[in-house]
């Protein structure tokens, strides 16, 4: 991955209200102000978006997080991000980049029944035929499956390098196990086996535990590998409900862990976010805050159990370095990145 900025004028960054916390985290990360917005909202749930300064030949980044709020579903502010690319293409901006923190509809990527939809076909249809020029997305639930779904680049980051970073000072001198919850989650599991243990500078096993889904029934627990006496880490790129990870975590329990942790890049139910935090099976719960919430008070009612990790700098890291015509590729191999 290269450089996308090609503008000879810095980019203008556009930050939706709804994720107006987090994009202006990732504005000021990216060294940037977020550029004047006009939002007017109107009867029965039209609105109106129009930038405040010219965009005319300029690179326009737009950050919206498709994480459900209090007062805006997700379906609403897709349309918004949608409308304010369609608006940014017309004014005539160059090149209009959307960075995404967390992309909804990106789990149903694959026909599994028949006439079942291809929803990240689908978004990428609507937002290409919108004006998108690229995507910036974060740890999405098949990469491979977005790549094929769109046809404007796409970039992909990853929060497993803070992660390995946080785990391996947070457990520094524990033996280590990584645990994927089920068996589509193998690879990710293997790639952040690999990069705690550089951070780490020590042996960490890798384990997962089986799972099957019938007719949206979850069964299974049978745990593969060895976890007895290391402290585990299980990860996953989302937490829904949160009964996958609450299964894996009783089995490392079972099979004698001595602490267990989860790891999730994307919690955008809070339901589910409960469940971890109340569960005696996990010692700790680390999400990052791409759904645009800081979950301050939700930390602070977790006495400890509840941390939270910033996605703001990662995106704005990856920012300048488009900018600065340099590679996104470290990134995705260390955080803080070697270079």
């Amino acid at each position: 991955m290269t450089d996308r900025l090609s503008s000879a004028d810095p980019e203008l960054l556009f930050v939706l209200s709804e994720s107006r916390e987090l994009g202006r985290a990732i504005a000021a990360a990216a060294g940037a102000e977020a550029a004047p917005l006009e939002e007017r909202h109107f009867e029965r749930g039209e609105f109106k978006l129009r930038p405040l300064v010219s965009v005319r030949d300029r690179d326009v980044v737009v950050i919206q997080s498709l994480s459900a709020g209090a007062d805006v579903p997700i379906a609403e502010r897709f349309v918004r991000l949608l409308f304010l690319l369609a608006g940014l293409r017309d004014a005539g901006a160059r090149q209009r980049i959307a960075c995404v923190p967390y992309l909804a509809y990106a789990r149903k990527d694959r026909r599994t029944q028949p006439r079942d939809p291809v929803n990240t076909r689908y978004v990428a249809e609507l937002l290409e035929a919108a004006g998108l020029s690229r995507l910036l997305a974060l740890d999405v639930h098949n990469p491979a499956a977005l790549d094929n779904a769109f046809r404007v680049p796409v970039d992909h980051l990853s929060a497993l390098p803070m992660f390995a970073d946080h785990f391996a000072r947070r457990l520094a001198g524990a033996p280590l196990a990584v645990v994927s919850p089920d068996v589509g989650g193998i690879k990710r599991a293997q790639l952040f086996r690999e990069q705690l243990a550089e951070r780490a500078a020590a042996a960490v096993d890798l384990a997962f535990v089986e799972k099957r889904r019938v007719g949206g029934v979850v069964s299974g627990g049978l745990l593969a590998g060895d976890v007895a006496g290391r402290s585990v880490i299980i990860l996953d790129d989302l937490c829904a409900s949160g009964g996958t990870l609450v299964r894996a975590a009783r089995a490392c329990r079972d099979a004698g862990a001595n602490a267990v942790f989860a790891a999730v890049t994307h919690a955008p139910l809070h339901e589910g976010l409960e469940v971890l935090a109340a569960e005696p099976a996990l010692d700790g719960v680390v999400i990052t805050d791409s759904v645009g919430e800081s979950f301050a008070g939700r930390v602070a009612a977790s006495g400890g159990r509840l941390q939270v990790l910033s996605v703001a700098p990662l995106f704005g890291a990856a920012l300048r370095r488009m900018r600065e015509h340099r590679p996104l590729t470290p990134l995705l191999l260390r955080w803080p990145p070697a270079d």
